[in-house]
């Protein structure tokens, strides 16, 4: 009966080339991607991952998604325009992690809500920082005098024993 099945399905591959269905495919022509590559098992998410333009952090447990998104925190309120809109986006992620921390799931990651006021005061800092910066028009034309590069802490332990 298999012998009866491969014969069957020969045939329809012949016709459908004969038919012409299988010129101009999409892909015609290239290597097959990954071929001559080692098996990795988590090819299939990866392909997907790069073909939808995602961010590989979606792969992640939510604690250590959210412990990312507490780190990348100074970079992403450096730009808005107002404190109460870095209040709001403090608030929504401090109402995110109380959500995790209510009905934890994944490994155990210590996550913490995020300081509001300390990060609104990081924020003040930053912006006249930038203001100093941008306010200065004269040009720096001197040269910093060379510092003697820091030695770490170990050498000096190194050096007394």
């Amino acid at each position: 009966m298999t012998e009866a099945w491969d014969a069957a399905v020969e045939a329809q591959i012949r016709g459908a080339v004969q038919r012409g269905e299988f010129d101009d495919l999409p892909g015609m022509g290239k290597p097959i991607p990954g071929r001559g590559a080692p098996y990795d098992e988590s090819w299939w998410i990866k392909s997907f991952l790069e073909r939808e333009a995602l961010p590989s952090d979606l792969l992640l447990p939510t604690p250590l998604q959210l412990r990312r998104r507490i780190e990348q925190v100074p970079d992403e309120v450096r730009d808005l325009p107002t404190e109460q809109s870095v209040r709001d986006f403090v608030g929504q992620l401090n109402a995110q992690i109380v959500a995790w921390l209510r009905n934890p799931d994944g490994p155990r990651v210590v996550v913490r809500p995020v300081n509001a006021d300390e990060v609104v005061r990081h924020w003040h800092t930053g912006r006249t920082r930038r203001e100093v910066h941008t306010s200065a028009t004269e040009p720096v034309t001197g040269v910093a005098p060379a510092r003697r590069p820091r030695r770490g802490w170990w050498l000096r332990w190194r050096r007394r024993g």
